[in-house]
């Protein structure tokens, strides 16, 4: 037998109109860890790790609401068939046959809607398509079997695939059940496929039959086995919630895996390319968005929120703050509670502890900013810079209408509204003189208690 791994082509499934989600945007791609869950299935793809690599052709199949599932899918090298009528899996892999004309290689049939799948699971689906098997089925064993259809199978040979309602008591004590991920050569699959009937209660093609018509033929047909969570569908928001939490679970256990510090691991919510450096520490109730990056040595306090964000080595954010795109943060550097950071470059050891909103900001080295600073970046039709100098100092309550520039060094009075750039060392004071009038509360007083009595 060759040892040459033969090409592979991926058909994903995507023509469900997935009405129990109630949703307008399509099912495939509602998110999980804030990225669509066709994307995850995609990603897997391109991550496969078999020597046969990622997938030569890949093609979508789509149908109602297929204008969004193309515009999400933009730009990526993938052919789209479309299902006009929902008659069935087995018909919506055949709606697949003209994109993939010329092909010759396996076929793995995959869901847009079961987005956990692993490349190292595919690996193994295809290794399993021997070249005396001609379908080789991903199987999964759920805590409750429920309806799903079962695998009756000896030594990982198949015997018999039966649907639920179809099967005897016997067949339903089987705790083996069919996720519908399955692999086999284009050379079978189309004939196959002519073949199925849609003799059944939903008038449907089903796919599976497939394996039925294989083994009637005298041929082998295998099944492999994975985790329920990898091959968990979405039909429901309810599920999309369950795979959520099965997506975050894992994720929290390869972090601390890796040397990262969780001190409520389920209550912290990462997105799918969350990057954490060893020995950072993440208090409770913090949600990252895509795009974070963290450096060794970070603490990350509860309560805060952060997304498209660089945080550097030994910087210290929150509690309850939000850093938002375009935020990077210095070696050291501090965010303290109630400050939101958007667009930032924040340099080493520079802090905002309380109560601060800083936009569109350049801040240099060891600079502090007090608390109730504004950065007034926006003026209702354009977006402006500020540049604070390293070490310079912001006294609380202060804003700093951008474009402004506050030179290194400098230190601007409490209470100040700055419009124009203040050099380097320089002190900027913008509010009156205190008067102080002696007497003059007392006489207040007593006037309007006068008034009250009336």
């Amino acid at each position: 037998m060759s040892d040459v791994v033969p090409p592979f082509a991926a058909v994903l499934l995507a023509a469900g109109q997935g009405t129990r989600m109630k949703s307008s945007l399509h099912k495939v791609l509602h998110p999980i860890a804030g990225k669509a869950m066709m994307l995850h299935l995609l990603d897997s793809l391109a991550g496969n790790a078999a020597g046969g690599g990622a997938p030569q052709k890949i093609v979508v199949v789509v149908g109602k609401g297929r204008e969004q599932v193309e515009a999400a899918l933009a730009g990526r090298d993938i052919a789209f068939a479309v299902q006009e009528e929902q008659l069935g899996t087995g018909h919506a892999v055949r709606c697949a046959q003209a994109a993939l004309a010329g092909f010759d290689g396996v076929v793995v049939v995959l869901f847009g809607d079961t987005p956990l799948v692993q490349a190292a699971t595919i690996d193994r689906l295809r290794a399993a398509l021997t070249a005396d098997v001609a379908v080789a089925v991903l199987g999964f064993r759920p805590a409750d079997p429920a309806a799903y259809g079962r695998i009756i199978a000896a030594d990982g040979e198949i015997a018999k695939m039966v649907e639920f309602k179809d099967a005897s008591a016997e067949e339903r004590a089987v705790t083996l059940c069919n996720s519908g991920v399955l692999a086999v050569r284009s050379s079978d699959l189309w004939p196959l496929l002519a073949r199925i009937g849609n003799a059944n209660a939903a008038g449907e093609y089903y796919l599976p039959d497939i394996v039925g018509l294989a083994i009637a033929d005298g041929r082998r047909c295998t099944v492999i086995e994975t985790a329920a969570d990898e091959v968990a569908g979405v039909n429901s928001r309810a599920e999309l919630a369950a795979v959520e939490a099965r997506w975050q679970a894992g994720r929290r256990a390869e972090m601390m895996a890796a040397g990262v510090t969780l001190v409520d691991p389920a209550s912290v919510f990462f997105a799918h390319d969350t990057r954490v450096a060893p020995d950072v520490t993440i208090e409770p109730f913090v949600v990252f968005g895509p795009g974070v990056s963290i450096e060794s040595g970070a603490v990350i306090h509860s309560h805060s929120h952060v997304e498209g964000a660089h945080i550097g080595a030994g910087a210290s954010v929150g509690p309850f703050a939000r850093l938002r795109p375009g935020t990077k943060l210095g070696a050291g550097a501090k965010i303290g509670n109630f400050v939101e950071v958007k667009a930032a470059d924040i340099g080493a050891g520079a802090k905002a502890s309380h109560l601060t909103y800083l936009g569109d900001v350049t801040i240099g080295a060891e600079a502090n900013i007090g608390a109730g600073t504004i950065t007034c970046n926006y003026d209702g039709f354009f977006k402006y810079r500020t540049v604070i100098g390293a070490g310079a100092f912001i006294g609380s309550n202060s804003a700093l209408v951008a474009p402004v520039t506050i030179g290194e060094g400098a230190i601007v009075g409490a209470g100040s509204t700055i419009t124009a750039d203040v050099p380097a060392e320089a002190l900027a004071l913008v509010r009156p003189p205190q008067a102080n009038k002696p007497g003059w509360a007392a006489r207040f007083r007593a006037a309007m208690a006068a008034r009250k009595r009336g």
